[in-house]
């Protein structure tokens, strides 16, 4: 079965905009990568400044090899989910990340009718 990494990004209201900006316009490579089987970006609602980016992989070893391949080198590149103009990389917009692994261990798909 998979496994699911969930990044917590806490972010304070005058950058939700500014990340939400930056996840809409990065340059895609995750979906591209072996093994990716999905992802959602989650905007809290209420009660919380936390955004969960939820992306679900085929095993470990294909989330590991994105993290060391792609993502490593959008982030450190400038380019990216970061890329507001060139030279200097724009500060985070997010305060805090925390990172949750999980392995499904069940699910369930809507019934066909």
């Amino acid at each position: 079965m998979s496994i699911v990494k969930i990044n917590a990004l806490t972010v304070p209201a005058e950058q939700r905009e500014v990340l939400e900006r930056r996840f809409a316009s990065r340059a895609g490579t995750v979906e591209g990568s072996d093994g990716f089987e999905w992802f959602e970006l989650l905007r809290p609602v209420e009660g919380t400044d936390q955004y969960l980016v939820y992306t679900r992989w085929r095993s470990e070893e294909d989330f590991q090899a994105w993290m060391e391949g792609p993502m490593k080198a959008a982030h450190q590149g400038g380019g990216g989910a970061g890329g507001e103009g060139g030279g200097e990389r724009p500060k985070p917009a997010a305060s805090a990340s925390t990172v949750w692994s999980f392995e499904v261990v069940q699910q369930a798909a809507p019934k066909k009718a």
